[in-house]
């Protein structure tokens, strides 16, 4: 079983950035390959971000690209997303998730992930 805890949401202007963490514990997280995703009221929940166990390559929404950076620290079991340029747009609650297949395996399918965090809320006021 593997726990997650996001936190470092909160309330920034247009432009700003935020850095998201996400703390797991539990059983073999280190192997685990993570994502972010994002979910705004009455829109499903889409895929932001991910990272592989190995070699740590790195996925992102298209329109994240270049603002967005995910990146995790192993001795910590933390999973990190770096926000800069944020738009009133990226305005959501935040999720992060854990997929046990490790390797190289990531998917932008929120059906792959086999753990998740509770949220944080971003809000990005124009």
């Amino acid at each position: 079983q593997v726990q997650l805890v996001e936190s470092g949401g909160g309330l920034v202007q247009a432009g700003g950035s935020l850095r998201l963490s996400c703390a797991a514990s539990g059983r073999t997280f280190s192997t685990y390959a993570m994502g972010w995703f994002r979910q705004a009221p009455g829109e499903e929940r889409e895929f932001v971000a991910a990272i592989t166990w190995i070699p740590g390559t790195t996925y992102y929404l298209d329109s994240v690209k270049g603002r967005f950076t995910i990146s995790r620290d192993k001795a910590k079991n933390t999973v990190y997303l770096q926000m800069n340029s944020l738009k009133p747009e990226d305005t959501a609650v935040y999720y992060c998730a854990a997929n046990s297949r490790g390797g190289s395996y990531y998917s932008r399918r929120r059906e792959a992930y086999d753990y998740w965090g509770q949220g944080t809320q971003v809000t990005v006021s124009s």
